[in-house]
């Protein structure tokens, strides 16, 4: 029975917490075979006695054990030795990668949160472990390759050197300026064409444009696509009929922009959102506003979270492959890093998808006749 197996007592070190101290002792026995995959562990009580600690301090290691991964629990029978242990392990031991993200950003966004799900089941399947970084941490020596995501030109410029030592680089979600580092990306200057064609087929030809800074090359990218398919198309659109944040969102006097044109006698007809969230704040300013969606003003926006078919009314929307985007990353880096040469790294770009939903109407659709609410 496992509860026979000895552990031995632990000594405290200086500088490390006694539950960090039990939590090693137990990884060694563990991988000196002591313990195999699937085994049970001995109780908390066991492990307090044999290790000379607390029941609070063997609790404690074990739960973070089994946040870790080491372990896992079965309710109502125990704590057992994770069956993929010594798999993870092995992948650990095998190829080990840099997730590299830029100071603000947020890894709850749905942006961030999509690319990571693909990197993550890719890394599962081929094998890789995958270390958290930011910008700014010392980056040259942690892994065998590094996956940048979405990061400011700055960023790429002040790792640059390093990067270069023979550590294989990817750039994902953004464009890469550096000619020896590629970039996994969506067609960001196509989100905003189809964007604009769709508004267009629909008769709008006067359309406003709102969307974030240039710090980075999907902002860049949405606002050339925007102004090259109006200028293709010959719309009708000028500076007051643009909202330009100076960020990823719209601060209080991007706001205060944004709801005096839509006050506006001549506002435009349809708006193009450069981004998920810019798209949320037309909703409100135009509820605020008193307008009503598509029929004061049509609306297209990029991504979909799953909130976006929920909106009144669901929102038309430009589908950014983020999750593939992320696998893909991985799956060449990963080849890169095994086969070298015989797996060159090279820049790459995704189509993005045209979601059609009840944002959008025809221009002079609403007013054609008198407005009548639905009482459904």
């Amino acid at each position: 029975m496992a509860g026979a197996k000895h552990l031995k007592r632990v000594r405290p070190r200086a500088g490390e917490p006694l539950y960090q101290v039990v939590q090693h002792a137990i990884c060694d026995a563990i991988d000196a075979g002591l313990f195999a995959p699937g085994e049970q562990m001995p109780s908390t009580k066991h492990l307090s006695e044999q290790l000379g600690v607390s029941l609070v301090t063997a609790h404690r290691a074990l739960q973070e054990l089994v946040q870790s991964g080491v372990l896992e629990r079965a309710q109502g029978r125990g704590t057992f030795v994770h069956h993929r242990y010594f798999q993870r392990r092995r992948i650990a031991a095998a190829v080990r990668v840099g997730l590299v993200f830029h100071r603000e950003a947020s890894l709850a966004d749905y942006y961030h949160g999509q690319i990571l799900d693909g990197v993550h089941r890719a890394a599962a399947v081929v094998g890789i472990d995958l270390i958290l970084l930011r910008f700014g941490e010392d980056v040259r020596n942690e892994c065998d390759g590094y996956l940048l995501v979405n990061p400011f030109p700055e960023d790429l410029g002040k790792l640059a050197d390093d990067l270069r030592r023979g550590h294989p680089t990817l750039v994902v979600g953004a464009q890469s300026h550096l000619p020896n580092i590629p970039s996994f990306d969506v067609d960001n200057v196509a989100i905003a064409k189809l964007a604009v064609e769709h508004l267009a087929a629909q008769g709008h030809r006067r359309i406003g444009y709102v969307g974030g800074a240039y710090k980075i090359s999907n902002s860049r990218d949405r606002w050339q696509g925007f102004s090259e398919a109006c200028d293709q198309l010959k719309l009708d659109w000028c500076d007051a009929n643009l909202v330009k944040g100076a960020g990823w969102k719209l601060d209080g006097g991007d706001l205060a922009a944004l709801a005096g044109l839509m006050r506006g006698r001549d506002r435009p007809t349809a708006l193009f959102a450069a981004g998920y969230s810019f798209a949320l704040d037309v909703y409100a300013t135009a509820a605020a506003a008193k307008l009503k969606i598509p029929d004061d003003v049509s609306l297209v926006g990029v991504d979909d979270p799953p909130g976006a078919a929920h909106l009144a009314p669901p929102m038309t929307t430009v589908r950014q492959p983020l999750a593939t985007l992320g696998e893909e990353a991985v799956l060449a880096l990963a080849g890169n890093i095994r086969e070298g040469d015989g797996h060159p790294l090279q820049s790459r770009r995704f189509a993005p998808e045209l979601l059609v939903r009840k944002s959008v109407a025809p221009t002079g659709s609403a007013t054609a006749e008198p407005r009548v609410r639905s009482t459904e």
